[in-house]
């Protein structure tokens, strides 16, 4: 029995979701969101709950019946509240900007970066050295906030580059005479 999967996803107030076939749709103040489950779970809407059962005992019926749990309850979370990832820069020189589409990154190279923002995200920097994503699908922002990150990752020593706001840099000795 999948413990994630037998929790009903229950629906706050604002947001509704309709199933057509395999294909539910959620709708919420900040977006309208559409999931596709497999054949091997069944989805359903009763009031302000959205159940997911599988359709067999076979090990993917019972894979997909928490993954299209979480994926819907993702979804209701997104288009409810929404998702945020927070990045902090650290480093001498080390600064964001937005200008426009474009986030531009000063991080220590011959050249400035410039990341493209995808649609479905906005990317903001109130400081110099802080960045936030956020949007309505969780993947998306994660995978974002892990590219601007991939720029230049943070250094065990003194610890500059780009890390997750709450994240912990395991700090190394340097070298001694």
């Amino acid at each position: 029995m999948s413990r994630i999967g037998k929790k009903p996803v229950e629906l706050p107030s604002g947001v509704s979701a309709s199933v057509s076939g395999q294909t539910i749709e959620v709708k919420g103040p900040k977006a309208t969101r559409s999931f596709t489950a497999t054949d091997d779970v069944t989805i359903t809407v009763q009031e302000n709950n959205v159940s997911v059962e599988p359709r067999g005992k076979s090990k993917r019926a019972r894979q997909q019946w928490g993954m299209s749990r979480t994926m819907i309850a993702n979804m209701v979370t997104g288009v409810s509240t929404g998702f945020k990832k927070e990045l902090e820069i650290s480093g001498v020189g080390y600064r964001a900007q937005v200008q426009g589409n474009v986030l531009k990154l000063s991080l220590g190279y011959s050249h400035d970066v410039n990341f493209e923002i995808p649609t479905g995200v906005t990317v903001t920097a109130a400081k110099p050295t802080e960045v936030a994503v956020e949007g309505t699908d969780e993947q998306l922002v994660g995978q974002v906030a892990a590219n601007i990150r991939e720029w230049r990752k943070p250094e065990p020593y003194k610890g500059k580059g780009i890390k997750y706001k709450n994240e912990y840099i395991f700090r190394k000795e340097g070298k001694k005479k």
